[in-house]
């Protein structure tokens, strides 16, 4: 085979180990994200380290964070997590730590935004947390400064009832009987805390959310397992003529006490 004089092998050879390498570098950085900071006007960048001299007891364990390895482009002092959530922070220093020359995510949720775009619509659904109202912010329930950013994941489950239990301090318990939800899928099994269409946050609507792990046994009358569904329920007699077929497992005080019971194993008051 004859090459082109423009491209003998020893470019082939060179192009191939520079294509190789650029595939490496992007694998090796696949798991940071580059960001357009809040704008500042008139401040530049001056990397974590100077953040430090202040900030220590924030920055001491930010290397452990989900949000360090959020990197911005052509940044040249160094690791720049602190200002890509904050803001360019040259003008803070200078002034010795005003607010005003600072973004505080706490106050302005769209500082999340930026990256979780997904989430603004959520809150905008008409039950959700009011974050966009101002009552909480994205840090009142995310570690965005140290560790795994959303509490509770695996063998940690427990943490992230507790963020929730909070401020739900009447689902805290502990109960004698509690909903096998809350313990092995947390209170996410049955509520999305960014917002949804159903009332109370509910990841579906009415006797369906329950049915999505309840069919595990069928009622008497049911040929299967496979035959529970809505439509068994009420045609069984299981709380017929209840408030179930308006579309409420909860209701009719049957059971009310879905979070747990110290009085009851099937959660009536």
């Amino acid at each position: 085979m004859t090459l082109h004089p423009r491209w003998n092998k020893t470019t082939l050879i060179i192009g191939g180990t520079a294509l190789w390498g650029l595939v490496l570098i992007g694998c090796m950085a696949a798991n940071r994200s580059v960001v357009a900071p809040p704008f500042i006007a008139g401040a530049e960048f001056v990397g974590n380290n100077k953040c430090s001299e202040c900030h220590s007891d924030i920055t001491k364990n930010f290397s452990t964070a989900t949000h360090n390895r959020i990197v911005l482009a052509n940044a040249s002092v160094g690791s720049t997590g602190c200002e890509s959530c904050h803001g360019a922070g040259s003008l803070h220093v200078a002034i010795g730590g005003s607010k005003g020359t600072i973004v505080n995510p706490r106050r302005s949720p769209e500082t999340c935004f930026q990256c979780h775009l997904d989430k603004r619509g959520q809150f905008s659904l008409p039950n959700s947390h009011p974050v966009l109202a101002g009552k909480i912010s994205c840090a009142d329930c995310h570690d965005v400064h140290e560790g795994n950013a959303i509490r509770g994941t695996g063998a940690a489950l427990e943490r992230m009832n507790d963020t929730c239990t909070r401020c739900h301090i009447a689902q805290k318990g502990p109960f004698a009987f509690e909903h096998n939800a809350i313990k092995e899928g947390g209170c996410v099994a049955c509520h999305n805390p960014h917002g949804t269409v159903n009332q109370r946050m509910l990841v579906a609507r009415d006797q369906n959310l329950c049915l999505r792990c309840h069919l595990e046994s069928p009622v008497p009358g049911a040929a299967s397992v496979g035959q529970l569904n809505a439509n068994t329920i009420l045609q069984t007699g299981h709380a017929h003529n209840s408030d179930i077929q308006r579309g409420a497992c909860w209701s009719a005080a049957c059971h009310e006490a879905m979070h747990g019971s110290n009085a009851d194993n099937l959660f009536r008051r």
